[in-house]
């Protein structure tokens, strides 16, 4: 990689040494043959960076695992004790540039961006739980980003690789409920607090964690357990709220069979939201224009608790999604209906349907991502899909933070009627951190 493919940005947030020390060794990431291993880093090595390190493992070397929390990353700690340990990925990826190959990232989602940044400058190639970025701005970097470096990437929404999804597609593009107007998403998320004003209490720091660095770029505040290590997804300066933890996965359905891209239009109801955290529920309104021979469709997103109506002459008996979470997708001619990672497909009322299977299976999602790596093709989940998935679905939380309605430019990354949505496009960071 030269010198010039090397933003200055990385200079700045990187150490003194890094900014010494790289300039001989700037350069793409080695090539490497299906038949060899990957030398993997886990940026977020606790939590669901334990899962996601230890898939992608499989057949490959651990050499590096970063985290913030020793006690949380204990277990991966354990089970890769020949594993280097850091703290603070920069020094990660300064210390073990020549021996990583390929970074999972799985942090709370105000992190994701700036660690997938540096790695991808760095020529490596990532994998990055869902949803991809916590701002929309930083979504539309990391796609950029990941055609300009060359590396292979994958978000973690593992029910994209399922043949769930794969069904739903033949179904929808061989026209077996008819053109498709409308769409309702639902989850039972959130499951932690939201609708909360900040903590007043500053208790210590556990003796384990790092909490400056586990802030990031986010604005400083004392520690409280209200935010970590698990209720950080309700608060804006951290998470992204229900939609953030479920939307990667229960909208995927929609969004790759109907083509949706960009809406037009969001809106939104709900209850509780403030400056700090989400509502404790809420109703988006996703307007979509007509794509190709598909006519617009409007795309309704449930949590907390609201559920859509169920459809006139459906059964109470019949199961829509799997309950809790689920998509339902209304045709001119019939309804099919789906669970959480677009798992059970099936037509309402159910019938085995008559389309051919078209789509080829997936080796797994992880295999995906490791076989692209390796120079296969590009996994499923890779940023130029990501991206924009990503994008289309914090939108949803645009509206929810206004309290109005969102008339969106896509392509210019834009609210076209609203100036203070624009505002919540990105977010400011802590001095020190740059993407």
């Amino acid at each position: 990689m030269s010198d010039k493919r090397i933003s200055r940005r990385w200079f700045i947030m990187s150490s003194a040494a890094l900014a010494a020390g790289c300039a001989s060794r700037r350069k793409r990431g080695r090539v490497i043959s299906p038949n060899e291993k990957l030398n993997l880093a886990a940026i977020g090595a606790g939590g669901k960076g334990s899962s996601d390190i230890a898939s992608a493992a499989e057949g490959n070397n651990v050499v590096a695992l970063c985290d913030v929390d020793d006690e949380r990353a204990k277990g991966t700690f354990e089970k890769f004790p020949d594993a280097t340990r850091y703290k603070d990925f920069r020094v990660m990826l300064e210390k073990e540039y020549h021996n990583i190959d390929a970074v999972t990232i799985s942090t709370p989602d105000h992190v994701h961006a700036c660690a997938a940044m540096a790695a991808m400058e760095l020529g490596k190639h990532v994998y990055v739980q869902k949803p991809l970025t916590h701002t929309i701005y930083e979504a539309r970097k990391l796609t950029e980003a990941a055609r300009r470096y060359k590396v292979a990437t994958q978000m973690g929404n593992q029910g994209h690789a399922s043949e769930g999804v794969k069904r739903v597609c033949e179904w929808v593009w061989a026209n077996r409920i008819g053109p498709i107007r409308t769409v309702h998403i639902w989850t039972n998320r959130p499951v932690w607090p939201q609708a909360i004003p900040r903590p007043t209490e500053t208790p210590p720091v556990p003796d384990t964690l790092d909490w400056d660095l586990w802030l990031g770029p986010a604005p400083e505040r004392p520690y409280n357990p209200a935010y970590a290590p698990f209720s950080w997804r309700g608060w804006w300066d951290f998470g992204c709220g229900a939609l953030g933890d479920m939307g990667c996965h229960i909208m995927d359905a929609a969004f790759t069979s109907l083509k949706l891209g960009y809406p037009t239009a969001v809106s939104a109801e709900s209850e509780g939201a403030n400056e700090e955290t989400g509502p404790t529920w809420s109703i988006i309104h996703y307007e979509f224009p007509a794509r190709g021979e598909m006519p617009p469709v409007d795309v309704y997103w449930y949590d907390g608790g609201k559920l859509p109506a169920r459809p006139e002459g459906v059964a109470e008996d019949e199961k829509l999604g799997d309950g809790a979470n689920g998509t339902l997708f209304i045709g001119d001619d019939g309804l099919i209906t789906c669970g959480e990672y677009s798992g059970s497909p099936r037509l309402v009322p159910y019938e085995k349907p008559d389309v051919p299977r078209s789509i080829p299976t997936s080796p797994g999602h992880y295999a995906e991502w490791i076989n692209a790596c390796k120079g296969g093709e590009p996994a499923g989940g890779n940023f130029d899909y990501a991206g924009p998935f990503t994008e289309m679905v914090l939108l949803g939380n645009l509206a929810i933070r206004t309290g109005e309605r969102v008339e969106w430019d896509g392509p210019k990354m834009k609210c076209t009627n609203l100036a203070k949505a624009n505002d919540l496009v990105h977010m400011d960071y802590r001095k020190g951190w740059h993407l």
